[in-house]
């Protein structure tokens, strides 16, 4: 039905960002749509059957109708061009309207949960008919289509949003599931399971309500880039003749298709700076055109005709990992005076590295004076952000 209701609305859009925001609306669409179907046939079969499981199950559906609506709105305003009080565009909402719905997600876990356990301390008989238990699995089938077709879309896409409420329609199945179950046990059996399968059913939606709440969490407070993304940065800044190494790498994330990267590229300091900043601009450009992102570049010139400089850099790196493999060094230059050299560069260390900033500094600068006791080491510890 997505697929079929994709191709009469979306055919027209242009755009990565526009069909994004247009997926995000039709799938929030459908979503309150099938909840609001859901919801109707199961409050009919709880007055039916006089099951308050069953009656619980469907307002739980019109909580879905409403999370649907939420990740409608999200998509809808994340796909709003930017503006003078929002520069770098609405993106991130799409991340927060998929916080919202795992918020949804771990209150009706936690509802569920109070009342299963009210079920287990009061037990109570239920009735049930073919035709409640065909409305049930129903649902159940329904639930599991919402679930493919927003997973599906979810991994597409790479949105939160999606995913998040993919989570909640498994969630849903399964709770719908264990009603069924508890419904079934009690028409053929004396047995009263409805507590008992809804603490297990609060479970799992309490687990997918976490997960779905790091996924949107993490964007929003920020998280490095993908490994395959800084490669993809470093082959292409790398693949022009004028720069020699990269270092200073930071993503930042305005939301889906909305990146913004900042880097320190290396060059010659004997080449002519004209030339060397028309070539960064042209990095910058093609940065641009194939990733879709806006780039800044800064420029570190650096001593390559100088031997003694060069020489000295390569054996202080060897230093630095004798102290550590995963400490690296950049931005390098050597100042000399009347009674010593100054070996001024940057290390960068992981986080959780098991020296302080100041351990590892002195260190280095005791290796360096090993080094020769004329040099005296000027560093700056710092992190990567990749």
């Amino acid at each position: 039905m997505i697929t079929l209701l994709a191709r009469l609305f979306i055919k027209h859009q242009e755009g990565e960002a526009q069909t994004r925001r247009a997926y995000g609306v039709l799938c929030g669409a459908v979503g309150i749509c099938l909840n609001v179907l859901l919801f109707a046939g199961k409050f009919f079969a709880g007055l039916l059957s006089g099951s308050i499981a069953i009656t619980a199950d469907a307002f739980n559906n019109l909580s879905d109708a409403g999370s649907s609506f939420i990740t409608l709105l999200g998509f809808y305003l994340a796909g709003q061009k930017p503006d003078a009080g929002h520069p770098f565009g609405h993106g991130r909402l799409e991340y927060l309207s998929g916080l919202v719905v795992s918020l949804l997600i771990l209150l009706m876990g936690v509802e569920l949960g109070k009342s299963s356990i009210s079920k287990i301390l009061h037990p109570e008989p239920v009735d049930s008919g073919a035709l409640v238990i065909a409305i049930l699995c129903a649902s159940i089938a329904v639930k599991l289509y919402m679930f493919l077709y927003n997973r599906h879309l979810g991994r597409k896409l790479g949105s939160p949003a999606m995913e998040a409420t993919a989570l909640d329609s498994l969630s849903d199945s399964l709770a719908t599931s264990a009603v069924l179950l508890a419904t079934l046990v009690g028409r053929f059996t004396n047995l009263m399971i409805d507590g008992w399968c809804g603490l297990l059913v609060t479970a799992f939606i309490l687990w997918s309500g976490i997960s779905a709440a790091k996924e949107t969490l993490d964007p929003l407070l920020g998280m490095p880039p993908t490994a395959e993304l800084v490669e993809q940065i470093r082959k292409l800044v790398m693949s022009h003749k004028a720069i020699i190494g990269i270092h200073d790498l930071i993503v930042h994330d305005y939301g889906p298709g909305r990146m913004m990267i900042s880097l320190h590229a290396e060059v010659s300091a004997s080449e002519d700076v004209l030339a060397l900043h028309d070539e960064i601009d042209n990095v910058e450009n093609e940065l641009r055109e194939k990733l879709g992102c806006e780039a800044v570049i800064h420029m570190d010139p650096i001593v390559t005709d100088d031997g003694i400089t060069e020489e000295t850099r390569e054996r202080v790196a060897a230093l630095v990992h004798c102290i550590d493999d995963s400490i690296s060094i950049h931005d390098f230059r050597m100042v000399k005076g009347p009674t010593h050299t100054n070996v001024i560069f940057d290390a960068v260390v992981p986080f959780g590295f098991r020296l302080s900033d100041e351990e590892v500094a002195k260190k280095i600068r005791t290796a360096v004076r090993a080094l020769d006791g004329n040099y005296y080491a000027v560093v700056k510890v710092e992190r990567s952000y990749t």
